[in-house]
């Protein structure tokens, strides 16, 4: 018996759902985040710039490189633990160290990434990040000095995760030296495997952000455009309601704004669909995390919840107005194209109207130059029929009118008849 052939996908797409494993970590140490976007969109994003440029960095460590195609590599690089994720827009490197340096979110921390091999790299920053990992103190006054210290109030979020298991907290603010800060205070209980994946998500949800907010960068790009598309659809649609004496001129420029309107939707609608999956894995992310309240502070929810949900709404709002507005400007094109038909049916109805009054006046000519034409063919004729019935009026004893006006009724029924005989033939 033969064996069961596989589907040639069937091990790529189990392999795929242990993809991006979470790292494993134990407190105290620290990792240096950071995502880089290609200045293309991602269809014309050149994958292989990214993999060059990760090669570049495990090269000078003499790590082993990647499978061809991986989109994910792990591994040792020195000291340090290098994550690295091709993401369909941008690309994630993240460095764990052990240990905590005594200065809580050092800059120096980042120095990891080495100067000359960012200033290499294929792409802009998106987004870096330094977290902070500690064994959680059993005093609750020292995480919240800390707290107040490290971050500022006034956006700060803190909360208890996974049942309590860990203590988050972010100002989601920009540093002095450019990076988020992300404190995790572990309880001493805590798994590796568990406290890899509270700082995977954070990094995430940093991450996911971040990107969703280019929606709303876009969407305030083009408000100004926007405005003048539908100012001119709402005066191209007033002078649609009335007396226009140019419908055409009108339609076409109905036409040209639809087809401006068109182009801008077509432009954003990747970013505007990207916009709407990186909100719906920010929710996911944070509603992983199973936050609770800690001493009355505004969880990473709550805080998304004020800031970033609006920035979501806005992105919505303006992708539902730029459809909203395209599809007036179709309807109002479809209604002024209607208009203008109607009209020329109209126009056409007249010529044919016209016409038909050419034709009637045609055929009465018609009809009274073929009863001139009888009488003119019925002289000739009658002039002919005298000469040759003249021997035979002499020798009958008529009087050449008195002959002449006998043969007048013969011959003009005779050239009647033929002409309605040929008449007959050219129109059965």
């Amino acid at each position: 018996m033969g064996e069961l052939q596989d589907h040639p996908l069937r091990y790529i797409l189990a392999n795929e759902l242990h993809a991006r494993p979470f790292p494993s970590l134990d407190a105290p140490c620290y990792a240096a985040y950071v995502a880089i976007k290609q200045p293309n969109d991602a269809a014309r994003r050149d994958r292989e710039l990214d993999r060059r440029h990760l090669l570049s960095l495990i090269d000078r460590f003499g790590a082993q490189h990647p499978v061809p195609d991986a989109t994910h590599w792990f591994g040792d690089i020195g000291r340090h633990r290098l994550k690295w994720e091709s993401h369909t827009e941008f690309v994630t490197y993240t460095v764990f160290g052990e240990g905590v340096a005594e200065r809580p979110f050092d800059r120096d921390v980042f120095k990891v990434f080495p100067e000359d091999w960012l200033a290499e790299a294929p792409g802009v920053r998106i987004t870096s990040a330094l977290i902070r990992l500690e064994v959680r103190p059993e005093d609750p006054q020292v995480v919240r000095d800390k707290i107040r210290d490290w971050f500022v109030p006034e956006s700060l979020a803190v909360s208890e995760v996974l049942e309590g298991a860990a203590l988050v907290a972010s100002d989601f603010r920009i540093d002095t030296g450019g990076h988020m800060r992300i404190a995790v205070f572990a309880a001493p209980d805590i798994g590796r495997r568990r406290t890899g994946r509270v700082v995977q998500r954070l990094c995430e949800i940093e991450t996911y952000k971040t990107m969703s907010m280019m929606g709303l960068a876009r969407s305030r790009s083009l408000a100004p455009k926007m405005s003048e598309l539908n100012r001119d659809l709402s005066v191209l649609m007033d002078d649609m309601t009335g007396d226009t004496s140019r419908p055409e001129e009108t339609l076409k420029a109905l036409l040209r704004v639809w087809a401006e309107l068109e182009t801008v939707l077509a432009q954003s609608s990747f970013r505007f669909g990207a916009t709407e999956a990186y909100e719906a894995l920010v929710a996911q992310r944070i509603n992983a995390l199973r936050e609770s309240r800690f001493e009355g502070r505004q969880t990473f929810a709550e805080f998304m919840m004020r800031r970033f949900d609006p920035a979501m709404r806005t992105v919505k709002a303006t992708k539902e107005r730029l459809r909203d507005m395209s599809d007036r400007a179709l309807r109002a094109g479809e209604l002024l194209r209607t208009r203008v038909d109607v009209e020329r049916s109209a126009q056409n109805q007249a010529l044919l109207e016209s016409m038909d009054r050419r034709a009637d006046l045609q055929l009465r000519l018609q009809r009274t130059v073929e009863g001139l034409s009888v009488v003119a063919i019925s002289y000739y004729a009658l002039n002919l029929a005298v000469y040759a019935a003249a021997p035979l009026m002499g020798q009958a004893g008529l009087d050449k009118n008195v002959g002449t006006a006998l043969l007048v009724p013969v011959v003009v029924g005779a050239v009647w008849l033929a002409l309605r005989r040929i008449k007959r033939g050219l129109h059965p």
